[in-house]
C-alpha cells in the first residue's frame, strides 16, 4: 500500500501569525494533531503538531501571546505519494515524529500520521484512506 492511499487529502493549513490557541482550537475541532504552516516568505510548508503546543504550555508560555512561527518545525522531512507506507514508517520511527506532509514535486497534496498507518494495516476492518479533513487558509 502506498501514502497516497492512507494520506488525509484535506490538509489543515495556517499561517506563521496565528497564536498557538487558535491552531490548538482548529485542530481540536478537526480532530487532527498536525497543521501545515504555509509561510509566504519561508522556503516551502512547516508543520506545528500537538506536541509542539503542549512544550510550550508545558514551559508556562501563555497561549494567546505565542505564534506558531516561534514553535514550527521547519526542517521537514517530506513524503511522495508513491512511497510505501512501511517506507513512511521508517521515516517516522527514525525521525522520532509522527506526521509525514506529502509533496507531489512543490505542491502539498495531503498529510500522513500514525494514526492513519495504523488504519491501514488493521485486520479489524477499519477502512483506508481515511476521510478527508477540512482545510483553514
Amino acid at each position: 500500500m502506498q501514502v497516497h492511499e492512507g494520506m488525509s487529502r484535506m490538509v489543515l493549513t495556517v499561517g506563521p501569525g496565528h497564536s498557538l490557541r487558535a491552531v490548538a482550537r482548529l485542530m481540536s475541532e478537526r480532530q487532527v494533531g498536525a497543521a501545515v504552516v504555509m509561510d509566504p516568505d519561508g522556503h516551502g510548508p512547516g508543520i506545528i503538531t500537538e506536541r509542539d503546543i503542549l512544550v510550550s504550555v508545558g514551559a508556562g508560555q501563555e497561549p494567546d501571546g505565542e505564534l506558531v512561527a516561534e514553535h514550527l518545525t521547519r526542517d521537514v522531512v517530506f513524503a511522495a505519494p508513491d512511497w510505501s507506507l512501511e517506507e513512511a514508517a521508517g521515516a517516522m520511527v527514525s525521525g522520532g515524529f509522527r506526521h509525514l506532509i506529502v509533496l507531489d514535486g512543490a505542491e502539498t497534496v495531503g498529510i500522513l500520521s500514525v494514526r492513519d498507518i495504523v488504519r491501514c494495516w488493521t485486520e479489524d476492518g477499519a477502512i483506508c484512506p481515511v476521510p478527508d479533513k477540512a482545510a483553514v487558509g
